[in-house]
């Protein structure tokens, strides 16, 4: 999953016999389940009757193995489509959702929806021709993010649609609806509006934080949106909360999940839980409010959440047979998630489905570009234009001074698409006044511990260079064998290739780049880098890079077929005595 920043199978005639449950056991493509003129209740109710306990508890986690003796594909629930189907190579990509906020416009938001969906539609179908089922080529999206936005110290308040509950609820209410479409028997995708409830920070305390709200500020500010959601949205899914309400962990929280989403607001889909959220119940360090996991996934099934994100549910076989819970309380959530799956057409032919046609031509189409573009415009709030200053005319030297003006991060947000061809602020002004000197300089950074790209003033092609940047060498497999496929100065090592490919030029798959050049310090000292890799689970993918100064290698790693998050990066120290510019180069390469 790469994203590479630089950071501070003629037969005899045999008669046979078989035992006559043989005989009788239909195939896949016979069972009841397959058959899209059954009712769905009727469908589902089949297909969960033929599962084994172990089968039963394989499908309650997000990455849900295949069952072949059922004829049951593998699907990962988790895709994210927050401002564009993200984390699944390139696509149209939206303002982050606080800026689709400040447009006010519902229709807008809906189109975003629809987008985002025809995308995913486009993504998944192009998945299922390369039996690829992985983790964000799904159709459940989890998003949109509808907490309030009270506390500013909340780091991920740009993923909401801000701190009113009014504008939440209508923008929400009209992303999901256009996420889900319109027709009368599928779903293009699945809304997971998130996280209920009263979610909002602080986001270092997320997994152990509990709230108590009075109850006017629950249903007053906390509540509304999500009601909308489900209400007038009808939204199918719904994701769980980290926090504690009340002192009950949101993911075990009977009041929240039974009561109000199920018995006062009719709700009748799934609910999955945010990631670790059922380890957090366990955990010393969270909740503390069930001794293990197997009496964690208890609580949390009995209160209604359907589907962990993580793996502790696995351990409700254990629990089955320690009598804890029994194995017909695992079919109520079994049947909420393949009625899901069979709203999403997954098990009808491709023909009955009208998404199962969208081509992969969708994905990034001029069209949603355009809509995008409206977005981007309509997103934008000029607060003040004192004495006619903008638009600039007859400028003469431009100064851009800030590390949002050209960092990739800054510009896409989180859970975001991938740009195809993005252009960074300070670039765009550079090509907008053409005849203007333009100066940049990173300035402060976000905040004292947190590292930035390493800005394109410390680099130069060669030692002569006026220009900023690396050379960068692209080879077409990941060994830098033969010559390079392409050449370009690349300005900075920052770069977002998840499930993509930096060029036509390379495949995806593998691949290999070589950055050269020069390093020159602002002032003699130690500095320390470090190379962020992608973070990617349950990804396969190999990274890895090589950091040569003066010729010597000074740093280097490797990430194998990784199956758990973990730090991708490691930090090196350049030594500079002076000013001067010294040979640089980086090395990357990538396999999936």
């Amino acid at each position: 999953m790469p994203r590479i920043r630089l950071l501070a199978a003629v037969t005899l005639a045999t008669l046979h016999f078989l035992p006559a449950q043989t005989l009788l056991t239909p195939t896949p493509q016979a069972m009841p389940y397959r058959d899209a003129s059954l009712s769905t209740e009727a469908r589902v109710e089949d297909l969960v009757s033929r599962m084994t306990l172990d089968e039963k508890v394989s499908q309650l986690i997000n990455t849900a193995p295949g069952i072949p003796r059922l004829g049951v594909p593998a699907y990962d629930w988790w895709n994210e489509g927050l401002h564009g189907i993200a984390r699944s190579g390139y696509a149209t990509m939206f303002p982050q959702a606080i800026g689709m906020a400040a447009t006010w416009d519902e229709a807008l938001l809906g189109q975003m929806g629809t987008v985002t969906s025809i995308e995913a539609r486009a993504k998944y179908n192009e998945a299922i021709r390369h039996d690829n089922h992985s983790i964000y080529f799904g159709l459940t999206i989890w998003s949109p993010n509808i907490n309030i936005f009270r506390d500013p110290r909340w780091g991920r308040g740009q993923e909401t649609y801000g701190e009113d509950p009014y504008l939440t609820g209508r923008l929400g209410v009209a992303f999901i609806k256009g996420l889900q479409g319109e027709d009368p028997n599928y779903y293009r995708a699945i809304a997971t509006p998130k996280h209920f409830a009263v979610h909002s920070g602080p986001e270092s305390d997320r997994h152990r934080f509990n709230v108590d709200p009075s109850p006017h500020d629950l249903w007053d500010t906390y509540l509304p949106a999500f009601r909308a959601a489900i209400t007038e949205g009808k939204a199918d899914s719904l994701m769980c909360a980290y926090n504690a309400i009340d002192k009950q962990p949101a993911c075990a929280n009977k009041e929240l999940l039974d009561e109000i989403l199920r018995k006062d607001w009719g709700f009748k889909g799934f609910v999955t839980s945010d990631c670790g959220a059922v380890d957090d119940f366990f955990w010393t360090s969270a909740h503390r409010f069930s001794p293990d996991a197997e009496q964690a996934s208890v609580a949390a099934v009995r209160a209604g959440t359907d589907t962990n994100c993580g793996r502790t549910y696995l351990s409700l076989g254990d629990a089955v047979h320690a009598g804890l819970i029994q194995e017909s309380e695992l079919d109520v959530p079994l049947k909420r998630l393949f009625t899901a799956r069979m709203k999403l057409g997954l098990f009808d032919p491709a023909l009955k489905v009208p998404f199962a046609a969208v081509p992969f031509s969708e994905v990034n189409s001029a069209a949603h570009r355009q809509t995008a573009l409206e977005a981007a415009r309509k997103s934008m709030v000029l607060l003040k234009n004192d004495s006619d200053m903008l638009p600039l005319h007859d400028v003469k030297t431009i100064a851009v001074v800030g590390p949002n003006a050209a960092s990739l991060t800054g510009l896409e947000g989180n859970y975001n698409a991938i740009p195809k061809d993005p252009v960074l602020p300070v670039d765009a002004i550079a090509a907008e006044f053409r005849e203007a000197k333009v100066i940049y300089a990173q300035g402060s950074p976000y905040a004292e511990t947190v590292s930035l790209p390493a800005p394109r003033t410390l680099f130069h092609p060669t030692a002569n260079s006026p220009a900023e940047g690396l050379t960068g060498e692209y080879f077409a497999d990941d060994s830098f064998a033969g010559r390079p496929v392409a050449t370009r100065v690349d300005k900075q090592i920052d770069f977002n290739w998840n499930a993509a490919k930096p060029m036509e030029a390379v495949p995806a798959e593998h691949f290999a780049v070589r950055w050269t050049g020069t390093i020159a310090a602002p002032a003699a000292g130690d500095y320390t880098f470090n190379v962020k890799l992608g973070d990617c689970y349950p990804c396969q993918d190999v990274e890895a890079y090589s950091v040569y100064l003066d010729g010597k290698k000074l740093a280097s790693f490797r990430t194998e077929a990784r199956e758990s998050r973990g730090r991708t990066d490691k930090s090196f120290t350049l030594s500079l005595a002076d000013t001067k510019r010294h040979p640089f180069r980086v090395e990357y390469t990538h396999r999936a």
